[in-house]
């Protein structure tokens, strides 16, 4: 089923509503979360001498701005929820675009990295080939996309107050192939656990 402009801006707009009525407790909620191996896994994939130039998308309060920028990289990040960027911006010190999945505006090549920790799986699935083009887009040749979305049997829609869309390994794969990116490395997190218990696909590309 195709959804209309008016279902897409709806699920746009009650989903960034749910994290800006809820940003101080997400804030305080996620500020602990060990990411290092996710982003790990981002930076040992690119080419050339640091510091690189990373896109945080969906980069919420701003916790991975701060990492990258410490380790002396060059970071910007988007988000749609407007907490979150104030939040983002205060914290950080980063450049922090105000921007939603609907109406991305990337210049080209500008990027070597991108960083998308839990955000990607917002994004309807009709919607997200346009959005992986604009990301392709706007990497400098050869530059990397990390990805990590709680996984599913690519089923979609409402999860408390939150659209989601939640694919499986081989369907995320072909999202990936067809916005021109070719496979790094994939993992399932947390690390060290039964897959059962492992919720979360962890996935790393690279531009064509």
């Amino acid at each position: 089923m195709i959804l209309p402009p008016s279902d897409l801006q709806k699920i746009a707009a009650l989903t960034l509503e749910h994290y800006n009525q809820r940003a101080d407790d997400f804030r305080e909620g996620t500020r602990d979360h060990d990411v290092s191996q996710n982003i790990a896994a981002l930076l040992r994939h690119i080419k050339g001498a640091p510091p690189f130039s990373i896109l945080d998308v969906g980069c919420g309060p701003g916790r991975d701005l701060r990492t990258f920028s410490k380790l002396g990289h060059i970071a910007v990040g988007v988000e749609g929820a407007e907490r979150f960027v104030e939040m983002a911006r205060a914290d950080s010190g980063c450049e922090v675009w105000h921007q939603d999945f609907l109406k991305l505006d990337f210049p080209d090549n500008r990027f070597d990295g991108i960083f998308a920790n839990a955000a990607l799986f917002h994004i309807p699935s009709q919607e997200l080939p346009r959005v992986l083009r604009q990301f392709h887009a706007t990497l400098k040749s050869e530059g990397v996309l990390f990805s990590s979305n709680p996984r599913g049997s690519n089923e979609e829609g409402w999860n408390r107050g939150r659209y989601g869309a939640y694919h499986d390994l081989a369907a995320w794969r072909h999202f990936m192939a067809d916005a021109g990116f070719i496979e790094l490395e994939h993992y399932y997190r947390p690390d060290g656990l039964p897959r059962e218990q492992q919720p979360w696909l962890a996935s790393v590309w690279r531009k064509q």
